[in-house]
């Protein structure tokens, strides 16, 4: 289950030793961690990863089969917390120590700076194998994170891209191994703690307005 923890500025947000599924219950550890987080009033940054072999699968489709009857008010908690990433009002990288796959790859792109293990694990939308299209939110947070070239081959494509692919396509900013995961993903953003959180937080969330706008639409408007 996640758990968040600050060392100094550096607030590190554990996902979980699983796959990491955006469970219910899962869905409100992360929003509270966050919450914890935004209560601070010192310099901080956001990491957030793994343990072990997954960074995020998604969706917690087993559920939703069950529950298709909830599926329009969770598609909405889910697309909610990818806003709420978007324009934290703190710097924030993801440090993807394995497997991301749908909803979990896109919180990744939620993030300000993405690194990616280099050796093992893949960034990954199914959605195209699984005839699952995106919604207009999630479609609007991974084009405004991409080039149309990369978001065409992630979207369009279902291809499973390695840390070294992802970083050649800018899906990442560098693939490294397991052991520099943690120093390189917080070397990116250490030294953007003091910012103010009132500015950051406007700037995100206007460079990311349509993206945000349509995250935040019921989902059946999606």
């Amino acid at each position: 289950m996640p758990t968040i923890s600050p060392d100094g500025p550096i607030w590190t947000l554990d996902l979980g030793a699983d796959e990491n599924r955006f469970s219910l219950e899962w869905l409100e550890l992360v929003d509270s961690a966050l919450d914890e987080l935004e209560a601070s009033a010192e310099p901080a940054v956001l990491v957030t990863s793994g343990t072990g072999k997954f960074y995020s699968n998604g969706l917690d489709l087993d559920w939703l089969v069950q529950n298709f009857d909830q599926h329009a008010a969770y598609v909405a908690k889910v697309q909610t917390l990818l806003a709420r990433v978007l324009t934290l009002p703190v710097p924030t990288v993801a440090a993807i120590n394995g497997h991301a796959f749908g909803a979990g790859a896109m919180l990744a792109l939620a993030h300000d700076y993405r690194v990616m293990r280099d050796d093992r694990g893949y960034f990954c939308f199914p959605e195209i194998d699984i005839q699952i299209p995106f919604t207009a939110g999630m479609t609007a947070l991974i084009t405004s994170k991409l080039s149309p070239r990369a978001a065409f081959d992630v979207m369009a494509t279902g291809r499973r891209f390695s840390g070294v692919d992802a970083a050649a396509a800018g899906v990442v900013e560098r693939a490294v191994s397991l052991d520099e995961l943690p120093d390189v993903a917080t070397g990116l953003v250490s030294d953007l703690a003091g910012k103010d959180r009132t500015t950051l937080g406007t700037i995100k969330s206007r460079m990311y307005a349509e993206a945000v706008d349509a995250l935040r639409r019921p989902a059946q408007e999606s």
